[in-house]
């Protein structure tokens, strides 16, 4: 029988027998969902049940209660009083009040766990529902969301619960640690996870040491990693290639300076000659002994000295093989057998370039021109453009001179055994006074080469530094001091950056911010960023503070809610300038965490601040946040795309090249082909160079739009009446479209997952060539070659073959630029007349010649005896190009 009321039976709840005020409850419990309104006005009778310490269904009051209070919309009150129901509240049902009651106590349990400073006890009911969750968790196997509501109520104890109670418990590990480090916001309790799973890692019947390693460098332990290391040096077997594997990962991760603490740990451990120097660091890291021969020079060439033979003592053998480990995490191997790679499969398209040097006409065009030859040739160390166009490159002067010679670093970067001869020409001579930007740039050029691995030149740069009277020598050297000094935190290097910036000179002081920055990346020292506040607040000169916004972002690169006090102290600040500072802080601390708050903020004065360079600054920061989760970026800065502000407009087209750079993201190229075409000129150039961003290493196989953009690039710099800003952008485009001979991409993670320091700090930079031309350098940072190498015990690279299950076209190069040839006029006969023809024959006769004759006979000996100009300079091309395309043999496939 259906009730049409629930007045007769809350009238019970006035009896004053028990049963009956039970039985009231127990049939309100089943009918609250359709009865909810009139049972709420007597709400308080209910309460008094519950509140009745002598009533002996008091949790069944309290249920109902917060039954009701779940449909008046109140959950917190619902909540109180579901805690007060006890073990009548079931977790395991599926009604949509158990699920919203459930999650609203996994939140206020979040909440009070996440402020361990405020004094409130957790309420044991409220974790009684929670352990209650878990259980039911562990009940249905379903570990994966254990995991995760462990991490975000921070209980380690069923952190380590849900992961030991798997089946699979390296599966389980592999996922922890992924979400350890990828959605874990607080620094501290990041850290206390990573340890958690370090110890379990070890644990295991086979440790995973590769893993182990990667959360070991997330803690910053050098000391428990050379330990590992070592302990794998000592096994036998393939124990030994494990350690050389992970010491690669390491190089590839890890900053100069943990690499430095690594190898001195195993110096002091493991013995060994100590024949490998650092990655850079400390002062007596630069003055370890120099590397060995390096590098592999064919596919049968080892990348250093031979190993110990069997027969040698195994003390030898050990001491051999720790040489040989700290070869590798010196970096020599990896920068050889990338430099190799990339010269040997260099597939750069000079007509391109030829294209482009003939279209333009201004300073601007041509700087960008030589940007984008470097950047094509990134790596690959070929200067055959600027050999063959000398007298082009002569045009340039004064700041355009110190660009061209510093894009001489981009193309042999890595090059560094050569590097001093290479440059020799370009820098600082004792001899005398040079140009001075010929030498700021050679400076530059060789921090550029042994950029983040710079122990063999970082004391050669500080000397030219302390020696140099020349601003623009010491803005060279600045830039090239911190490139190679990168997150080495050497306090020698920071007091003579320091010293030069405190000179006050506007020039010098703008690469000194930027340098110290680099020198102390990551370290969130209070003296620094101290030092560095106080003078940007106090200098009058504009560079210097641009300068000193940017170092100030870098010191806190990767410190997350670390850095919020900064942060919020600079976004404060009356200057527009240490405003701009604080979305760059923003974007460094907060690189890759996708984190929502910084995200919001970061949103928030996008279309809030009065500074159109802050907006844009806040924009482009969005690209930083969210670089790993790309299919994000295209949504959250969908309608800043179409903002009525232009600065605002290109922050959103570069967040997108910074976001899904590398992807070919269709999303993000649909929101750029619009502003491709957009009225103001500058919004192109970043909606140009966002594309080619997202497009490396596209083929039309995988890309289709990429044939299209490769057209819209050369239309733009060759349309004689485009802008000139416009220009610049579809210049550099094409640069990072066929960056580093078409074999390096845009990478801002690295392949083991970690956030790849030098890459976001290379992009970052690189942004600011909006108001710098020589920054663009900074570009090739994030250019990792596409390759992967083999290598044996020996580490030297094995022939093999690969198969591929993709077709050739998924892969393969752009085919080149074919040169137009001129068609030559085919020759029409003339009409004779009859009567031309009897006036010839008495001409004949008369022993005369007509003009038309001698004309067309003369016409035609020059026809067929001399060839076409067009016809040679194409047969000489073809020459080159036969002799450029002879394949090497062991060449690494891309």
């Amino acid at each position: 029988m259906n009730i049409t009321s629930a007045a007769g039976i809350i009238s019970l709840l006035e009896e004053n027998q028990t049963e009956l005020k039970v039985f009231a409850l127990k049939k309100l419990d089943n009918i609250v969902d359709e009865f909810w309104a009139e049972i709420s006005e007597a709400i308080e009778k209910i309460e008094v049940l519950y509140e009745d310490n002598a009533f002996p269904e008091r949790q069944l009051a309290a249920l109902v209660a917060s039954k009701v209070y779940y449909h008046l919309g109140s959950f917190e009150d619902s909540l109180t009083y579901a805690l007060g129901a006890n073990d009548l509240f079931d977790v395991t049902a599926s009604s949509e009040y158990v699920q919203t009651i459930i999650s609203k106590s996994i939140d206020h349990y979040i909440k009070l766990r996440k402020q361990p400073e405020v004094s409130e006890p957790v309420d044991e009911r409220l974790e009684a529902i929670v352990n209650r969750m878990f259980q039911r968790c562990f009940d249905d196997k379903q570990y994966r969301q254990a995991v995760g509501i462990a991490l975000e109520t921070h209980r380690m104890d069923m952190f380590e619960k849900a992961i030991v109670s798997s089946k699979e418990v390296p599966a389980m590990l592999a996922y922890s640690t992924n979400v350890a480090m990828t959605l874990v916001q607080n620094r501290a309790f990041q850290d206390e996870v990573l340890r958690t799973l370090v110890r379990l890692y070890k644990n295991l019947a086979t440790p995973d040491y590769v893993n182990m390693c990667q959360c070991l460098i997330f803690l910053d332990d050098a000391q428990s990693v050379a330990d590992v290391l070592l302990r794998l040096l000592d096994s036998s077997g393939e124990s030994t290639l494990m350690a050389y594997q992970i010491a690669f990962d390491l190089y590839e991760s890890a900053t100069q300076q943990f690499l430095t603490r690594v190898l001195q740990a195993l110096r002091t451990l493991g013995g060994g000659t100590g024949g490998a120097g650092g990655g850079g660091g400390t002062a007596a890291a630069a003055a370890a002994p120099a590397p060995p021969p390096a590098a592999v020079e064919s596919a049968d060439t080892p990348a250093e000295a031979p190993p110990a033979t069997e027969d040698a003592t195994p003390a030898g053998g050990h001491a051999s093989q720790v040489d040989k480990l700290a070869t590798i995490l010196s970096g020599e191997v990896t920068i050889g057998l990338h430099l190799q790679f990339l010269i040997r499969s260099n597939h750069t398209d000079l007509l391109i370039l030829k294209q482009t040097k003939d279209a333009v006409r201004n300073s601007v065009c041509h700087t960008a021109t030589v940007i984008a030859n470097s950047l094509m040739h990134c790596g690959t160390t070929s200067d055959l453009f600027l050999r063959d166009n000398l007298e082009w490159l002569a045009r340039a002067t004064n700041w355009a001179k110190f660009t061209a010679t510093a894009s001489l670093g981009v193309i042999h970067k890595g090059h560094e055994k050569e590097a001093l001869h290479l440059m020799s020409s370009y820098l600082p001579k004792e001899s005398g006074p040079g140009s001075g930007y010929t030498e700021g740039g050679g400076l530059y050029a060789l921090g550029l080469i042994h950029a983040n691995h710079g122990t063999a030149i970082t004391d050669y740069l500080l000397s030219q530094l302390r020696d140099a009277t020349n601003e623009i020598v010491r803005h060279g050297g600045c830039l090239g001091l911190g490139l190679a000094a990168m997150s080495t935190h050497r306090e020698d290097i920071y007091d003579q950056l320091k010293h030069t910036l405190y000179q006050d000179d506007a020039v010098a002081g703008e690469a000194a911010g930027i340098a110290m920055g680099l020198v102390m990346l990551g370290s969130n020292s209070g003296s620094t960023l101290d030092d560095m506040v106080a003078y940007a607040q106090e200098t009058q000169h504009e560079k210097i503070l641009r300068g000193l916004s940017v170092g100030i972002a870098l010191v806190l690169y990767g410190r997350l809610e670390e850095a919020d006090p900064l942060i919020d102290t600079l976004a404060r600040d009356k200057d527009a300038l240490l405003r701009r500072s604080a979305m760059h802080a923003i974007a460094m601390a907060y690189c890759g965490s996708g984190n929502n708050r910084a995200v919001r903020r970061l949103l928030h004065v996008a279309v809030s601040d009065v500074n159109d360079d802050v907006r844009r600054a806040a924009v482009e920061a969005l690209g930083f946040i969210l670089f790993r989760t790309p299919e994000q970026c295209p949504g959250v800065v969908s309608l800043l795309s179409e903002s009525y502000n232009p600065n605002v407009r290109y922050g959103s087209a570069m967040a997108l090249g910074i976001s899904c750079a590398g992807t070919g993201n269709k999303e993000a190229l649909s929101l750029l082909e619009p502003m491709t075409n957009d009225p103001v000129n500058y919004v192109r150039q970043g909606a140009l160079i966002a594309s080619a961003l997202i497009l490396i290493q596209q083929t039309e196989a995988t890309c289709p739009k990429v044939k299209d953009f490769r057209q819209l690039y050369h239309k733009v710099v060759s349309d004689k009446h485009d802008d000139v800003m416009a220009k610049l952008g579809a210049i550099l485009a094409q640069g990072i479209l066929d960056a580093g001979g078409r074999n390096v991409t845009v990478a801002l993670t690295s392949r083991t997952g970690h956030v790849n320091m030098a890459a976001v700090v290379g992009m970052l930079v690189f942004t600011q060539f909006w108001y710098w031309f020589p920054l663009a350098h900074f570009l090739s940072l994030s250019l990792p070659p596409t390759c992967l190498v083999a290598l044996t015990g020996e580490l030297r690279m094995p022939r093999l073959q690969i198969r591929s299950g993709a077709k050739p076209s998924t892969f393969a190069y752009p085919p080149p630029l074919e040169e137009k040839k001129e068609r030559e006029r085919e020759k029409v006969t003339t009409a004779v007349l009859s009567i031309t023809a009897k006036a010839r024959r008495r001409e004949a006769h008369s022993g005369k010649e007509s003009p038309a004759t001698t004309s067309a006979t003369q016409e035609n000996m020059e026809v067929d005896e001399q060839p076409p100009a067009q016809a040679v300079a194409a047969a000489a091309a073809a020459a080159v190009k036969k002799e450029d395309a002879t394949p090497a043999t062991g060449a690494a496939a891309p």
